[in-house]
């Protein structure tokens, strides 16, 4: 009988023993099946994250895009190769990091330094024959070929590249447009974002520092952007207006719009405080060329010697280099300012 009860109980501890031996074991596999879900759904999460983020930084295509003209354009792949016929679209386009795409451009695309070596595929007039043996995947073109090219454009379409419409825009915030549109366009929908950003910041930056300028110190600045003997300025609804604006100072030509022919004897009655030429570019001394005019020493932007020449294409040519010009002009006619 004892060794009965002895035998019962060891039977009992034994298998006491196993079942929390098989419990331990089934709860160590849950624990283990538990972590390698955990793993899974973690690298799950990642290469999710990965394909966001790789998505977010080269576009998703296809991609639909309204232009200039209203047309709307569906772009089934991003394009690995442009052409572009308006000297500000290739630069934002080279901004935008997508410069090496680049196989075609105008002849009067100067910017940056390797549109240089680039074939050159015309300028208002459209060199058909040369493009379409390149066959590029995306051209960009400006309102001028759309009225006159039309049936040129439609010959583009028909060898399978997609043609956009883009006009430079006469404002900042036509400009950021023009550079998200682009952005869509080339996939470059992040770059372009931060671009716009940078500029928006800077522009505020200046204003900012202008806010201190009162009425009273207001200076008048005419604007030439062609000398002698047909002078232009800029008025109204132009990029220079809005510079102006932007740094507290008085266009002299805010009463005409947009690009206008005055004479000389018209600009002097204007006194300006101070001269900003673009053309140094091609004329040799703009200063000179403007004190050695009959009539102009009395200007006081002349007896004070506020003459300055600035580069052409950061204040007038609608690209991301807008705000170089908007900075550069505010050093130069309110240094004590903008230091």
């Amino acid at each position: 009988m004892k060794w009965s009860r002895v035998s019962a109980i060891l039977a009992l501890v034994v298998v006491m023993f196993t079942a929390c031996g098989t419990n331990e074991e089934n709860n160590n596999n849950v624990t283990n099946q538990s972590n390698e879900n955990e793993e899974d759904a973690a690298n799950n999460e990642a290469v999710e994250n990965s394909n966001e983020a790789q998505e977010e930084e080269t576009g998703e295509f296809p991609v639909t895009v309204t232009d200039s003209s209203g047309n709307e354009v569906t772009i089934e792949e991003e394009p690995e190769t442009i052409v572009s016929l308006l000297p500000s679209n290739t630069e934002i386009v080279f901004e935008l990091g997508a410069g090496d795409r680049m196989i075609g451009v105008s002849e009067f695309c100067n910017y940056p330094e390797e549109t240089a070596d680039i074939d050159t595929v015309g300028g208002q007039d459209i060199d058909a024959e040369l493009i379409l043996s390149m066959e590029p995947d995306l051209a960009l073109v400006q309102g001028y070929h759309e009225q006159n090219n039309s049936d040129m454009l439609d010959q583009f379409e028909d060898a399978g590249i997609d043609v956009l419409v883009i006009e430079g825009g006469n404002s900042f915030e036509e400009v950021y447009d023009t550079i998200h549109l682009i952005g869509e366009a080339t996939g470059t929908t992040e770059r372009a974002e931060e671009i716009v950003v940078d500029m928006e910041d800077r522009l505020e930056d200046v204003q900012e520092q202008a806010s201190s300028i009162s009425e009273e110190e207001k200076l008048k600045v005419w604007v030439e952007v062609a000398p002698a003997p047909d002078i232009f300025t800029t008025g109204s609804g132009t990029f220079m207006q809005e510079m102006l604006d932007a740094i507290q100072a008085t266009n002299a030509a805010e009463e005409e719009e947009g690009w206008v022919n005055l004479t000389e004897e018209e600009i002097v009655t204007l006194n300006p405080d101070v001269i900003i030429t673009t053309y140094g570019y091609y004329v040799e001394d703009p200063q000179q060329e403007v004190v050695s005019r009959d009539g102009w020493s009395d200007v006081p932007a002349v007896q004070n010697d506020r003459i300055h020449d600035v580069h052409n294409d950061t204040v007038t040519r609608p690209g991301p280099r807008l705000i170089e010009g908007v900075e550069t002009l505010a050093e130069l006619i309110y240094p004590e300012v903008f230091e």
